[in-house]
């Protein structure tokens, strides 16, 4: 009682072909004769029968940026606005503290959602220049 058991039949042993005339009988499951019913027979991963396999038809050239691609973190103004007062300087490691945002080598970006009501200083983070006006006018600084 309590215990989870799996249903009559969902687990089975693999049968192992090709040990004697009781492992499924004659051919095992393989067919007559052929590349496939062979002892290490078959083809390599990506073989189509002779056609040029895709991984060489398709087109390798030219260089992606995708690597090197710079991805920021996004905070709104008022996030900012509830979770910091006045006065206070807004830096990735404050933004870390608070849960704000996660990650070890993470870029943020401040975007002009929302309002920013307190005077808050936003040191070494990249702003939006719609955030830079609003910033502005609500006393704030950016350094």
């Amino acid at each position: 009682m309590g215990q989870i058991n799996a249903p009559f039949g969902a687990n089975t042993k693999k049968t192992i072909v090709g040990r004697g005339s009781s492992s499924k009988g004659r051919t095992c499951g393989r067919g007559n004769n052929g590349q496939n019913a062979r002892s290490g027979g078959g083809v390599r991963p990506g073989f189509e029968g002779g056609q040029m396999p895709l991984y060489r038809r398709v087109a390798r050239r030219g260089f992606s940026n995708y690597p090197f691609k710079e991805v920021y973190q996004v905070v709104s103004l008022d996030t900012v606005s509830s979770r910091y007062e006045d006065g206070e300087v807004v830096t990735v490691e404050s933004l870390k503290d608070r849960r704000i945002v996660k990650g070890v080598d993470v870029m943020v970006k401040i975007l002009s959602n929302g309002e920013l009501t307190k005077k808050v200083i936003f040191e070494g983070l990249k702003v939006s220049a719609t955030a830079v006006e609003k910033i502005k006018a609500a006393g704030g600084e950016i350094r």
